[in-house]
């Protein structure tokens, strides 16, 4: 076998691998998170979760800081390991640690400043809660600062391809984060209070961990921050550019959680609170399979394979609609039940609200490793700076609905509406940039997603007619759902190839 054959073969060995490391930390995740979330939204009642949810979105929106500057040195680190050089990725390294500190100050000022201002005078809080508020600010504000520092500890992880590494902490975390459910059950001071106190402590150690983790395995972790002017601007200026995309997504989805509190009170945060427990599970799964693809993306492209990191861009926007899909489907016709089946309580209003939100997840992630492929080729300038013009509409649209009496659960219709636009120019950019062809994702990734799609639901249909309704036929819409989304997306969406590889995979377990 030639060797850049060889190469290639190992990759796909080496991604397969970890993401079935990912998919079995998933499913206990899955499992520990939904108890989680029942034990959470029953004790401390509709009205805390979503003050909970609304008070964090605050903080949340100062997260575009540190999504950016992820990604910006995720990008570099993950490019220096690609070319080679140990020296570059440990100067690397160290001026991420630099600008981490630096923006931990911003990000810190803005929240003591102009976050806690907005949150006492603009939000909609419950009378005698306003203390409860403030609590919660503060615990996700320090929340959001350790997760900036986490951020080039993340990236290192990322970038050597060890997601053992994330599947283990994970677990921890969600063993962590069950406790804490636990803990509030017995609490005798402020449930609220101590909820948003202990998922500081469950950060702190997280991040202890990831560094730690580093310290041991990565030599180039072994440093202490430098600023380098030349490559500190270089950095800055690639996290700036990615502010304005990562910057629009979170403005767009939080301002909306916001504006929907000061529309309709913290009574719709609560369902609103529900559908993004439903959304985040959806994105962890599709995570999964973006984590462990995206950085041989990279490597292949910044080592001049474009073939290849096109081929793997392809792969990851069609594994990421299949996943979704496995959601969706069964949403579309029970989201109610389902939605109290997971969570043992179901606000006025979840159903729709977790079934739109599938739908907005899809949108967003469904060219989620062509990103990758854009932060890859290095010029993001353009792509950034179109896409963000167009998908900040978002929220003004949105304030424009509500204000003319729309229902809350409109803003997701805006949403899906507006990136349906964003991802036709983000495929166009890509093209002129990379010199990827559209009839690519049209052929690998929209015509079999689309078959999948609509076998799956039309079959779902057609058998749900048969069944009064009940459980029974919450039931037989989950078998069903699943049963066509994954058979038909073996027969129409995998190649021979991928479906050679599960076929070995399932003989070698069964021999």
């Amino acid at each position: 076998m030639p060797d850049g054959e060889h190469l290639i073969s190992e990759n796909s060995r080496r991604i397969a691998r970890n993401t079935v490391f990912l998919y079995f930390r998933m499913l206990l995740l899955m499992l520990i998170g939904l108890f989680t979330a029942r034990v959470i939204l029953r004790n401390l009642g509709f009205d805390d979760y979503g003050l909970y949810n609304a008070v964090g979105s605050v903080v949340a929106i100062s997260n575009v800081v540190a999504m950016s500057v992820s990604a910006a040195i995720g990008r570099f680190i993950t490019a220096g390991l690609g070319e080679g050089d140990t020296e570059k990725s440990r100067r690397i390294f160290a001026v991420s640690q630099a600008v981490s500190i630096c923006l931990c100050l911003v990000v810190l000022l803005l929240v003591e400043t102009v976050g806690l201002w907005f949150l006492n005078t603009q939000m909609d809080i419950p009378a005698g809660r306003e203390d409860a508020a403030n609590w919660v600010y503060q615990c996700s504000a320090g929340v959001l600062l350790l997760s900036l520092m986490s951020v080039p500890y993340n990236a290192t992880i990322l970038a050597h391809e060890r997601m053992s590494a994330f599947a283990y902490v994970s677990i921890v975390e969600a063993v962590l984060k069950l406790s804490v459910a636990i803990a509030i059950l017995y609490s005798p001071v402020d449930k609220l209070k101590l909820y948003a106190l202990l998922m500081l402590g469950v950060a702190f150690l997280v991040r202890l961990s990831y560094g730690l983790y580093c310290r041991r395995h990565f030599e180039e972790t072994l440093t202490r921050p430098v600023f380098d002017r030349s490559m500190f601007r270089k950095l800055l200026s690639f996290a700036g550019w990615n502010f304005l995309g990562s910057g629009t997504f979170l403005l767009n989805t939080q301002g909306t959680t916001i504006l929907t509190n000061i529309f309709y009170g913290v009574g719709m945060n609560a369902p609103r609170g529900v559908a993004g427990q439903i959304e985040n599970i959806v994105k962890q799964f599709v995570n999964n399979v973006v984590i462990a693809i995206n950085p041989q993306i990279t490597k292949s492209y910044v080592a001049g394979n474009k073939d290849y990191s096109f081929e793997l861009a392809c792969k990851g926007s069609k594994y990421a609609v299949l996943i979704i899909l496995l959601f969706l489907v069964p949403y579309i016709f029970e989201a109610d039940r389902l939605s109290l089946l997971l969570f043992g309580k179901n606000p006025e209003g979840t159903g729709i609200f977790s079934t739109l939100a599938i739908l907005c997840v899809m949108m967003d992630l469904v060219l989620t490793t062509f990103a990758t492929l854009e932060l890859a080729h290095g010029d993001i300038k353009r792509y950034y700076i179109i896409i963000s013009s167009v998908s900040i509409l978002i929220l003004p649209i949105t304030w424009l609905a509500f204000a003319m009496g729309a229902p809350a659960w409109s803003a997701y219709i805006v949403f899906i509406a507006v990136y349906l636009v964003a991802d036709l120019l983000k495929l166009l950019i890509i093209r002129s940039q990379t010199g990827f062809a559209l009839q690519k994702f049209l052929r690998d990734v929209l015509v079999p997603c689309g078959t999948v799609a609509a076998v799956s639901i039309c079959l779902t249909a057609a058998c749900r007619c048969f069944f009064p309704d009940g459980w029974w036929r919450m039931v037989t819409v989950l078998f069903v759902s699943s049963f066509a989304t994954v058979v038909c997306s073996y027969f129409a969406a995998l190649t021979p190839g991928e479906r050679e590889f599960i076929k070995s995979k399932i003989c070698r377990k069964s021999a």
